[in-house]
């Protein structure tokens, strides 16, 4: 039974290893220990691995820091989102996010230990934030919706059934200061812009609702407190459509096939035409010199075999 058991043991461990090393730089960990998540659902959502907290130091100072893992970079964006913090002491790198208090390694000791992350993952990340306008949104009110859970947390105003998250939707939430008071937009992101059109009008049924549609995204604000504003807000919401044409190239024809041989032939009579004139000129030429007397080298005379004399 044993012998069964310990591959699985090996392989959590492996799961559950140390995030930091035992040194970055000139700095030395200590204290470190892992960190269980503190808003489960929330961070199961997210696809959240693993967290670890450790103290470094060294002559010339120290710093704490923490790490957190998720599954990939979209996930690590939207905790990164969640915990955003005024001082830009957290940041993300793949599908990971980091916090470094007191200091931080220099940049060059910083790439080497990314070099070493267990499980690291590095994928592109979704460009919905990009169409959150930037006027008058407040800073570090952004917040990245993957589900039902961070929906009720951040934009309650809109129910998981109208969101359709079995569609693959998620979403972008910021908040705007207007004249009349705070208002919260989000921006749903749909496959195609018909299942987007479906939305819009199942959105346009929620009471107070300001809704706009663009593209494949729904934007809307529920109550806002000046609807002027909103409006403003909603018009800086512009899907870019970025479009590729493939032009599939047909393969050849009969009539190309015909082109191909009246060339082949055109080609192979300039080349015997060509053929007859040098051999025509080069004929004359040496008539030419024989009326003029040349008689030329003796090995250039032809040389006649008389067969039939006795």
């Amino acid at each position: 039974m044993l012998w069964r058991l310990t591959p699985l043991l090996i392989f959590s461990g492996f799961l559950h290893g140390a995030i930091f090393p035992d040194q970055i730089g000139p700095y030395h960990k200590s204290a470190a220990k892992p960190m269980a998540a503190t808003d489960g659902a929330l961070y199961q959502e997210y696809g959240f691995q693993e967290a670890e907290k450790a103290d470094f130091g060294a002559q010339n100072g120290h710093f704490q820091a923490t790490a957190w893992r998720f599954n990939d970079s979209t996930g690590a964006m939207a905790f990164l989102q969640s915990i955003q913090s005024s001082d830009g002491s957290v940041f993300s790198h793949g599908n990971y996010v980091f916090q470094f208090l007191g200091g931080q390694p220099a940049k060059d000791d910083l790439d080497a230990f990314y070099l070493d992350l267990p499980l690291f993952e590095t994928s592109a990340l979704p460009v919905l934030p990009t169409y959150l306008p930037r006027q008058d949104l407040i800073r570090n009110s952004e917040r990245y919706i993957l589900g039902p859970i961070s929906l009720e947390r951040y934009f309650p105003q809109v129910s998981p059934s109208m969101a359709a998250f079995h569609l693959g939707t998620e979403a972008q939430v910021g908040k705007y200061m207007t004249p009349k008071g705070v208002m919260a937009m989000g921006i749903f992101n749909y496959p195609t812009p018909a299942i987007a059109m479906d939305r819009y009008k199942d959105f346009q049924t929620i009471q107070g609702a300001v809704v706009k549609r663009a593209g494949p995204m729904v934007a809307l604000t529920v109550q806002p407190p000046d609807p002027d504003a909103a409006e403003r807000v909603l018009a800086q919401v512009v899907y870019n459509v970025n479009l590729t044409w493939n032009e599939t190239i047909g393969g050849p024809t009969v009539k190309d096939s015909a082109k191909m041989v009246l060339t082949i032939v055109g080609l192979a009579g300039i080349i015997l035409l060509m053929c007859l004139i040098a051999g025509v000129g080069f004929g004359t030429f040496r008539v030419v010199l024989r009326k003029l007397g040349w008689q030329g080298p003796e090995n250039d005379r032809m040389i006649v075999l008389h067969l039939g004399d006795k």
